[in-house]
């Protein structure tokens, strides 16, 4: 199956309790179904300046902002594992995210150290020009447990249900472990609805009829605002 590099989609975020996770899902169900992976843990580093200019930048909602991250689906277990360094993007609530796959070595050589990796490839000339603009480092760790969900009718419509979120501001290398402190309460999870059009009827009928409304949050933002101390010693 070809790994797919490019995103465009709107991207909409909910606060499930427990309770109403379980509504949610039997609601769904017929329209929706659990992607092949299962629950399967996603690990993150995200890179920002010295003093967090683009956390800082991004939790006062403008109408463009971006970021990079390191992710890995699980922990990498050698030097010769897959990960992909992404580019996201936001501009007028629109999310474009690309990214290009290498391995953990190749990666951490490029974004820890500035060896630059021996290809040529477009996404990593846009990775190479936000480096430029943007003197970043190894800010935080983030990983969740993730389950994904795909439109039985259009595959292309998505959510992800995200639980057990935790973080860290040291050990900064995906090889450290998936460990860190836990962000929401555990009977939150975070829902992700990621449109690439309109969001079909069926949907908003389930979301308005279980009062499930949209929120503002991001992973990294709610870390940082919570342990700002930390951020700022």
């Amino acid at each position: 199956m070809a790994v797919q590099t490019v995103f465009k989609r709107y991207e909409k975020k909910y606060l499930l309790t427990k309770e109403k996770e379980d509504a949610f899902l039997k609601a769904i169900d017929g329209r929706m179904a659990m992607d092949r992976y299962g629950e399967h843990t996603i690990c993150n580093i995200y890179f920002d300046t010295p003093d967090y200019d683009l956390i800082r930048t991004s939790i006062e909602h403008p109408v463009y902002k971006e970021k990079l991250r390191l992710r890995c689906y699980g922990v990498p277990q050698s030097g010769a594992s897959p990960v992909f360094a992404e580019l996201k993007k936001k501009y007028d609530g629109v999310v474009y995210k690309r990214r290009i796959q290498m391995t953990y070595d190749e990666a951490e050589g490029y974004l820890y150290h500035g060896i630059h990796p021996k290809r040529d490839e477009q996404i990593l000339r846009e990775i190479d020009w936000f480096l430029k603009m943007n003197p970043v480092k190894p800010a935080v760790f983030l990983a969740y447990d993730r389950r994904a969900y795909a439109g039985i009718e259009d595959p292309d419509f998505r959510l992800t249900l995200d639980r057990n979120i935790r973080c860290r501001k040291r050990q900064l290398h995906l090889m450290d472990g998936a460990i860190g402190a836990k962000l929401l309460e555990d009977d939150l999870t975070l829902m992700e609805i990621k449109i690439p059009g309109v969001m079909p009827l069926w949907m908003a009928r389930i979301l308005s009829e279980l009062e499930i409304k949209p929120v503002s949050i991001s992973k990294y933002g709610t870390y940082y605002q919570s342990d700002r101390d930390v951020y700022m010693s």
